[in-house]
């Protein structure tokens, strides 16, 4: 048995062949989406953000408005760059939203990938210190976050406030309970796998990673989930974590699935470098009839090794083509692989 959600980048163009014009349509579809997919059964309800980019950035509005208008999905992020965050502000943000969907945010938080813009963190505010990476920064400002959402006051109150304070040092608020345990680390590497796994944070791993190896996309990443559960046990966490990996899944099942991904039957892992230091992998799609599929996924170890299964949708075909792709899969492939 799997989670199975859906992870939309929120994509717009202003092109007649985008059903996804705008920011404005990105984002009321992104909320037609989830309500369709909860409808279907799906779990999950994801979205990625990227800054200076006609894609979704401040998630929490997004998060929030979905949140009031569903009842069960998950919803959440994968991932939030922390190099772009004041985690004190993130706090407040994510409580008001946990509070709002009833403690179902699962948010996936990460030190962010290779940008539009240069050092687009700069804009924000943010520099890391003397000897510090940007790398650096993002795994400090995740860390602040984790502590002070884990609701332990820190602040020292003024002692004549405009209104009334309980006893000791005060915390952010509002505080949502949980939600510490509901934070997820996109992880590229073995390295960070663990260090997330130190931290109790759960584990999302992409459609890419760094090639440590030269295995396979799926091999590399199942041996990455197996490190970050010995180094949680290692840990001593008192719960079990939840990983999560992202796929490309088309079931082709009628014409449109066959002329949009018929091709994606032939997709094959790639090399490449994200920069000048970096070597990924990036994981293949898949696409083919529901029992083609089927046998291409069962040989997938890290998709058998994850609890939960993102389904990554090409928004711009809009609300009712993507809901097709994640109930075709629901409906056809998920029972055959006992995933339902």
């Amino acid at each position: 048995m799997k989670n199975i959600g859906f992870l939309s980048f929120g994509h717009w163009t202003d092109s007649p062949h985008s059903a996804t014009r705008s920011a404005s349509d990105a984002l009321l579809q992104a909320i037609d989406l989830s309500v369709a997919a909860e409808e279907l059964g799906a779990d999950g309800a994801y979205f990625r953000v990227h800054h200076f980019a006609q894609q979704y950035a401040s998630p929490f509005p997004l998060l929030a408005a979905i949140g009031a208008r569903t009842s069960r999905i998950e919803i959440g992020t994968g991932v939030i760059d922390m190099r772009y965050e004041n985690p004190l502000y993130m706090a407040e943000d994510a409580g008001a939203a946990d509070l709002i969907s009833g403690g179902r945010l699962q948010l996936g938080i990460s030190r962010g990938s290779p940008e539009q813009v240069i050092d687009g963190w700069r804009y924000f505010g943010f520099e890391p210190a003397e000897g510090q990476s940007d790398a650096d920064m993002g795994r400090q400002h995740a860390e602040r976050f984790l502590e002070v959402i884990g609701g332990e006051g820190f602040a020292e109150p003024n002692p004549r406030p405009m209104f009334p304070n309980p006893p000791g040092l005060l915390r952010v608020e509002p505080h949502s309970p949980g939600l510490r345990d509901r934070i997820w680390w996109g992880s590229g590497s073995t390295a960070t796998a663990k260090w997330a796994a130190k931290l109790g944070m759960n584990l999302q791993s992409s459609t890419l990673k760094d090639d440590e190896n030269g295995k396979p996309f799926h091999v590399q990443q199942a041996e990455q989930i197996e490190v970050y559960r010995q180094a949680w046990k290692e840990a001593g966490h008192a719960h079990e974590p939840r990983v999560s990996v992202s796929r490309s899944i088309f079931a082709l099942t009628d014409e449109r699935d066959w002329s949009y991904f018929g091709r994606d039957r032939y997709s094959s892992d790639q090399v490449g470098n994200l920069d000048e230091k970096t070597r990924a992998v990036f994981g293949r799609s898949y696409a083919g009839e529901p029992d083609e599929l089927v046998a291409k996924l069962r040989e997938d170890e890290a998709i058998a090794a994850a609890d939960t299964l993102l389904l990554t949708v090409p928004n711009q075909l809009g609300v009712d083509y993507n809901a097709h792709v994640i109930e075709s899969i629901l409906k056809h492939v998920a029972p055959e692989l006992g995933w339902r």
